[in-house]
């Protein structure tokens, strides 16, 4: 069975991205693309637009008439654009993958209740190699005590808007929940002067940006005498369409929920 796929945002890079997977990828076929109304790609063939040579498909203006159109929609855009996206994604009953970061507590709520009515397969991250460091950080963290330390470092391209990244975030929750305790309650997201001593059982972050980076993060377990490090780096983002495609073809038909790759993967067990 052949899924067809509507991507959102379809102009970015990583819309881009999406639709190269969505025309090459075995068992899915591109249903279209969409843009926001002043976008200047609206219009445009998407042959043309990633350098393939005419499709006689047009980048559209209307979500609704995508959504229509496709078995399954990917949204790689903005919280604003995701949240109008999910509700109509609950409305017309269509599955939603979402990789969108940068969400505040109250639009991610927004998302619990569109999952109540459709598939939503929603990530930071959707390369595989990072689904299994979330996984393998939530282990280590279960299995050491809080004499060892966790930082999280990263680095991303110098265009990134959101910081922490939304893939370090999720790497701090795995951690989190490994140790049980909510992270919102032991994070510290920046310092800065005088800070004094690392207080136990906080959850580090340290931002880094610059040039083109794609994606790099580690995970940092240091006590006395040694150091812990799980490290994934990404250099194509293309891992990152690989794996909403993969997500996508997964979510197709699947009853109402909020998933995320591990369920994809069949991590969640």
């Amino acid at each position: 069975m052949t899924t067809r796929i509507g991507i959102v945002g379809c102009a970015g890079r990583m819309g881009q991205m999406l639709m190269q997977e969505a025309l090459d990828g075995e068992g899915v076929t591109l249903a279209g693309g969409s843009e926001w109304a002043g976008s200047k790609a609206l219009g445009r063939d998407i042959g043309e637009l990633l350098g393939r040579g005419p499709l006689g498909q047009p980048v559209g203006g209307e979500a609704r008439a995508l959504f229509a159109a496709s078995d399954v929609i990917i949204d790689f855009t903005t919280p604003a654009a995701t949240l109008e996206h999910a509700a109509l994604a609950a409305e017309m009953g269509k599955p939603l993958v979402i990789g969108t970061t940068g969400l505040t507590p109250e639009q991610s709520a927004r998302l619990d209740e569109a999952a109540r009515r459709t598939a939503v397969v929603w990530a930071p991250n959707f390369s595989v190699g990072i689904t299994l460091l979330m996984a393998l950080t939530r282990r280590v963290a279960a299995t050491l005590d809080e004499s060892y330390d966790i930082e999280i470092v990263e680095m991303h391209h110098r265009h990134k808007v959101d910081a922490p990244s939304g893939t370090a975030l999720g790497l701090g929750r795995a951690a989190a929940e490994g140790r049980q305790v909510a992270l919102e309650e032991v994070w510290v997201k920046q310092r800065d002067g005088q800070t004094g001593p690392r207080q136990s059982g906080s959850i580090g972050f340290a931002t880094l940006r610059g040039g083109d980076v794609v994606g790099d993060h580690s995970v940092l377990f240091a006590a006395e005498g040694e150091r812990l490090e799980l490290t994934h780096k990404a250099s194509s983002r293309r891992v990152f369409a690989k794996g909403a495609i993969r997500a996508a073809r997964w979510a197709a038909g699947r009853a109402a929920g909020l998933y995320d790759m591990t369920d994809v993967l069949g991590l969640s067990a």
